[in-house]
């Protein structure tokens, strides 16, 4: 019986399992047996096969989007239009067969556009090269989910699945459990809140399953017995992600409207460019840049070049940006902004910069 096979009784046994307190610790086991499954499968053959083309495109610009979709939803059109990158596009299904990479200038940011070829049902088990795909998206800072506003939510649900499937959770959190494993000592199990999901048994038997005797687990949160698994497991990637129905100019204003209403979603039209902009001021809300701007004493600050860095970044990021020797010599630097109390303020290495702050760094 082959990984696949395994997987499958799984999901089927898991399906018709009811979903009751009698049951839950059994569905837990089945949930632990179900990860550790797919992880084996996402680990690469250990058989020498021929060497393939490169998949995977260098890592530029201050961030990483990634544009993932079923065949022909607009994703290679959606690349045209915002970068001057020409992506070959047409209207049959897989017109792109590798990732191509265009760049959005915006705000001063170069923002790198992953243009992946389509994803296929199955494609977390490799079908149509989805693995590559997939292994290319957990690298991006953002997903974009391009779906096509006339096929409805079957797309959507698909391709949820798919991408949990291979340990990508889309606009979670880390669930907050403290896990170390030890070397002797049995398992020591506490909890800040009371577990409505999960209970000192299911814990031990999920980690049972994993081989896991001696440990220290501390839930500070009420998680279920998936989110627990991810902890153990450890190689989950938990990224935003943005919900693009294109093709709206295909469909009723009324489902243009219930689907612009949804969490995390932004309705388009490549064909007739409708609504790019304001997807464009979503897609910078959800990376979390900011732009600060540099000025040297007696001389007015330069706008022109901005330093791009992630929200909540401090002083001593500006300073590791400009140069890495800069932080060392630091004396205090001066800061116009929202950031401020006043403007300039003086301020030291862990003052936190907001968007579009004024700095001015002082040496010893």
């Amino acid at each position: 019986m082959g990984i696949l096979e395994k997987i499958s009784e799984i999901e089927k046994e898991i399906a018709r399992t009811q979903k009751n307190k009698a049951t839950e610790y059994h569905l837990g086991l089945l949930k632990a047996k179900l990860a550790k499954y797919r992880a084996q499968l996402l680990e690469p053959s250990k058989s020498a096969s021929s060497k393939g083309e490169g998949f995977d495109v260098m890592k530029s610009g201050d961030a990483r989007v990634a544009l993932i979709g079923f065949p022909s939803v607009g994703k290679s059109t959606f690349l045209s239009l915002m970068t001057s990158t020409a992506s070959e596009a047409a209207s049959y299904e897989f017109t792109t067969l590798t990732c191509i990479p265009g760049v959005i200038e915006y705000k001063g940011a170069n923002i790198q556009l992953l243009d992946l070829p389509g994803i296929i049902e199955g494609a977390a088990q490799g079908k149509g090269r989805g693995r590559q795909v997939i292994a290319v998206a957990r690298t991006a800072d953002v997903v974009i989910m391009m779906l096509d506003a006339t096929k409805g939510e079957v797309q959507r649900s698909l391709l949820e699945k798919e991408l949990e499937s291979v340990g990508i959770r889309l606009n979670k959190h880390k669930p907050n459990i403290y896990f170390k494993p030890k070397k002797g000592g049995g398992i020591s199990f506490n909890s800040t809140v009371t577990l409505t999901q999960c209970s000192e048994k299911l814990v031990q038997l999920i980690l049972h399953e994993y081989k896991i005797f001696n440990a220290e687990v501390l839930f500070r949160e009420d998680c279920s017995p998936d989110e627990f698994i991810d902890v153990i497991v450890g190689n989950r990637v938990y990224m935003p992600c943005l919900y693009v129905y294109n093709k709206i100019d295909q469909i009723s204003m009324e489902e243009v409207d219930r689907l612009a209403r949804k969490p995390n979603s932004v309705v388009i039209s490549c064909g007739m460019k409708l609504n790019l902009d304001y997807l464009l001021e979503m897609l910078w809300e959800y990376l979390a840049l900011t732009c600060i701007y540099t000025k040297k004493r007696g001389q007015r600050p330069d706008f022109t070049d901005a330093i791009i860095l992630r929200r909540g970044a401090s002083v001593e990021h500006v300073c590791h940006r400009i140069h890495r020797s800069l932080a060392s010599q630091f004396k205090y630097a001066l800061v116009w902004g929202t950031s401020t109390k006043y403007s300039p303020q003086r301020v030291g290495l862990t003052h936190t910069m907001e968007h579009e702050d004024v700095i001015q760094i002082v040496k010893k």
